[in-house]
């Protein structure tokens, strides 16, 4: 894979048995990501958008075809091998947050560190920087249940940058939002894109949030167009 590619898809096909159903998510789908981009992922209901983004992720393995993070083909990786991958390369942000509800931002934003080994008062600064960054620098005792959709937001797109990764995957990232929230958090991710050069695959089903990338992909009937 040449040096300015961070990931390839190569006629990646996933099959899922549902009871005595075989469903093909993903029919040959290939893609490749330069480091750098920002690109958005869409396609309607069923296309197989969230299994793509698990594959780009390292989250799922494929069925046939080949998944490239830089050099490692994730389909020939231990689990383990895979989630340390995962942690240090790749930051996640959720449409439903999935942040840690007795937990406030501070140690949400922390807590993907610790897998990483950072000692305690690096994680905390790191956090706290993060957090600030993000504009949450007085919300950083709070829980999640103490902030708004937009705040928890910031939070998730704190948290997916802890480790400081190559890329960000978005999965819907302002679905939950109202539009002028989700305004502002897609700001931030341009933001993030061209002022600190991290890669952004966002899977979206708005053509409007869509528009900040610089390129789509379409996928329909678990193929990428």
């Amino acid at each position: 894979m040449d040096k300015d590619t961070v990931i390839r898809l190569e006629d990646v096909h996933k099959h899922y048995r549902m009871g005595e159903a075989i469903v093909k998510a993903l029919r040959g789908s290939s893609l490749k990501v330069k480091k750098g981009e920002f690109i958005a992922v869409q396609g309607p209901s069923g296309s197989g958008k969230s299994t793509l983004m698990n594959m780009i992720g390292c989250l799922d393995t494929p069925t046939k075809g080949d998944v490239f993070l830089e050099r490692w083909n994730i389909a020939n990786l231990e689990e383990s091998d895979l989630a340390q991958l995962r942690g240090r390369k790749i930051g996640f942000i959720f449409q439903t947050f999935n942040l840690i509800n007795n937990l406030n931002a501070l140690e949400n934003v922390a807590l993907p560190m610790v897998f990483q080994n950072m000692d305690y008062e690096d994680r905390m600064k790191t956090a706290k920087k993060l957090l600030v960054d993000v504009g949450l620098g007085d919300r950083l005792q709070h829980k999640p249940s103490e902030m708004s959709g937009g705040q928890r937001q910031r939070v998730a797109i704190a948290r997916a940058l802890a480790n400081n990764p190559d890329v960000v995957l978005a999965d819907e990232p302002t679905g939950n939002l109202d539009t002028k929230t989700g305004k502002k958090v897609l700001e931030k991710l341009k933001e993030l894109n061209e002022e600190s050069g991290k890669t952004i695959v966002m899977v979206t089903h708005d053509p409007h949030a869509a528009e900040y990338a610089e390129r789509i992909v379409e996928i329909k009937d678990g193929v990428t167009q």
